[in-house]
């Protein structure tokens, strides 16, 4: 791609960053196919069973060479709620949502977000990507960057270019000493991640904006962990 091309492209960044996030979330693509070859992946992460200690983050950052500085998944700590020494606190996962409906593949306006037609799984061609940041500015859980190394959006992917396509589970998943975290196949009711999803209530992000997230969580319940 020229640099022309590139500088285009950039310059017409400010424009969407003066947009409404909301705006061009409020009306997601609504002309996505549904997979039919039986593959969907989702993700679900147990509140009650996180205790924050970032061993998911350290493996996403070996295994898919992501510089410090940026991080494709972060848990964040709340808290402590209660007195002393009977306090808790709570740990939420903060990465790609993996939308059905994703408003970053909307905006993109050389087709480097995408949606893989086999996975379910949101995923960034390098090779198409200019940094012009609209998917940055489109995404309303603000998870997406930019690469301070190759210069594209970046985010999590369920490790498809490393751990997947190896037939392994996503780094994370593997590094977790709690099991707090379960990947898996929507569209197999056999599998760990439907029977999780089956068994415990669960919640996701802003589902009022139609984007249809895959990424869930299970709430945490007060008094659960305790530091």
């Amino acid at each position: 791609m020229d640099n022309s091309k590139r500088r285009f492209l950039k310059g017409c960044g400010g424009v969407i960053a003066g947009m409404s996030v909301y705006t061009v979330t409020k009306a997601p693509q609504a002309n996505i196919s549904e997979q039919d070859n039986g593959l969907k992946y989702a993700m679900v992460h147990d509140e009650n069973l996180c205790i924050g200690c970032n061993a998911c983050e350290d493996a996403c950052r070996e295994v898919n060479h992501v510089p410090y500085g940026v991080t494709r998944v972060k848990i964040e700590r709340s808290g402590p709620f209660g007195e002393y020494p009977d306090q808790s606190y709570r740990f939420i996962r903060h990465s790609c949502q993996h939308c059905e409906a994703a408003p970053c593949v909307k905006v993109c306006p050389t087709g480097a977000a995408y949606i893989d037609k086999e996975t379910g799984i949101v995923a960034v061609n390098e090779d198409r990507c200019v940094g012009c940041q609209y998917c940055i500015a489109a995404c309303p859980y603000q998870i997406r960057f930019i690469n301070p190394e190759t210069k594209v959006a970046d985010k999590c992917d369920f490790c498809q270019q490393t751990q997947l396509s190896e037939g392994l589970q996503p780094a994370c998943v593997l590094a977790c000493p709690t099991n707090a975290l379960v990947f898996g196949n929507l569209k197999d009711p056999d599998s760990a991640l439907v029977k999780t999803l089956k068994s415990k209530p669960t919640y996701r992000e802003k589902v009022d904006l139609g984007t249809r997230p895959k990424l869930f969580h299970v709430r945490t319940i007060d008094g659960e962990i305790v530091l």
